[in-house]
């Protein structure tokens, strides 16, 4: 059993899918402004009103007016296209050993032609002394390759989160050290509402030189936000997304999804705002927590604390293949003769009935 995002599910027919945060299609919002713009004749390749609306959304809630935006379909090709046109050709990328760029991405990275140079975590987060070691590795210049970038995921592979005192220290790490600093956020969205994380869009901004802000694992059908915060590392961005087949002929799809997510709606009589993003993520958070407080409460230890929409607690194979009847979930990794860590994701759609019947069956 390895770590695997596309491992085989653990039955053919469950009846409740706890596998993953992207199974379901949208949330009545969004297919509302699919639908409603159906018909519109626009400029294609991300001109259009719908995108330039997303755009200004994604700055509003980050505080940065000058960030670049682009929209790109999945999270593979927003992490290629990152490395590829920010790294000259001997540069690499620094990473935590359980990083999703070298766990899940079949080798897309060195694809193309950047080495990712994987250090220690603590679970499943990297840290400035990772950094750090990484570079004193590879200080034999011109011999060696010449880490350049340092990639880590908020949440993380792990589904832990980072803190933003942590955020800032890796940050000035890596400006100390002419390191550019790039966050996937796939699962930014839960990261960023997680119970215990402190991090706020304003932060990303400022400690960060490009991140990611997804969308296709919190509600939407598809679509990821590569966000620039300098200026000058925008110049000739674009090509590299036209260059990757990244650039859709119809972006307006995109662009009317993160327009939906992000867009502020009134929530009561008192003049409060919210955004269907993070109450998405709310929900996804909410129903993992109190999955992970019923295992605890069973006696049932957990590998990872939770701390966003992942729970991995260590169980019996007896009953890892009962629960496999039922559930769809993966199998992360071997624990030990008769225990293994498996992984149970839930998304902003997972009902009550799927958590209940899940604590039921344990």
């Amino acid at each position: 059993m390895t770590e695997r995002d596309d491992a085989p599910e653990t039955s053919a027919t469950p009846h409740w899918r706890l596998q993953d945060d992207y199974s379901e299609g949208c949330p009545q919002d969004i297919l509302d402004a699919l639908a409603s713009s159906r018909l519109e004749s626009l400029p294609g390749y991300g001109t259009d009103h719908h995108c330039a609306e997303a755009r200004d959304a994604i700055r509003t809630l980050i505080g940065n007016p000058q960030a670049a935006v682009h929209f790109v379909a999945g999270g593979t090709l927003a992490n290629l296209i990152v490395v590829a046109t920010l790294l000259r050709p001997h540069e690499a990328v620094i990473s935590v050993e359980s990083g999703h760029v070298l766990g899940h991405e079949a080798g897309a990275i060195e694809a193309t032609g950047h080495k990712v140079v994987a250090v220690p975590g603590e679970q499943g987060k990297l840290t400035p002394a990772g950094v750090l070691a990484a570079l004193r590795a590879h200080a034999a210049a011109p011999h060696v390759v010449k880490p350049a970038l340092v990639y880590l995921s908020n949440a993380t592979e792990l589904g832990t989160v980072y803190r933003r005192d942590e955020l800032a220290a890796l940050s000035r790490c890596c400006r100390e050290h002419g390191l550019l600093l790039y966050v996937d956020g796939a699962r930014m969205a839960t990261a960023l509402r997680s119970p215990v994380g402190d991090l706020t869009p304003a932060d990303l901004a400022a400690f960060t030189d490009v991140f990611l802000l997804g969308g296709t694992k919190n509600g939407a059908l598809l679509g990821e936000a590569i966000v620039i915060n300098d200026p000058a590392r925008d110049v000739d961005f674009a090509y590299g997304v036209k260059q990757r087949g990244a650039m859709l002929a119809k972006g307006r799809v995109m662009g009317l999804q993160f327009a939906a997510l992000l867009a502020e709606r009134d929530i009561g009589d008192g003049g409060e705002h919210e955004r269907l993003y993070f109450r998405l993520a709310d929900r996804a958070n909410a129903q993992a927590a109190r999955l992970s407080r019923a295992i605890a409460d069973k006696g049932f230890a957990l590998w990872m604390p939770t701390e966003s929409n992942q729970v991995f607690p260590i169980l019996p194979r007896a009953l890892i293949a009962r629960l496999s009847t039922r559930f769809a979930f993966h199998v992360w990794q071997e624990y030990d003769e008769h225990h293994a860590v498996v992984r149970f994701v839930a998304s902003w759609a997972t009902p009550d009935a799927a958590i209940d019947a899940l604590i039921a069956a344990l």
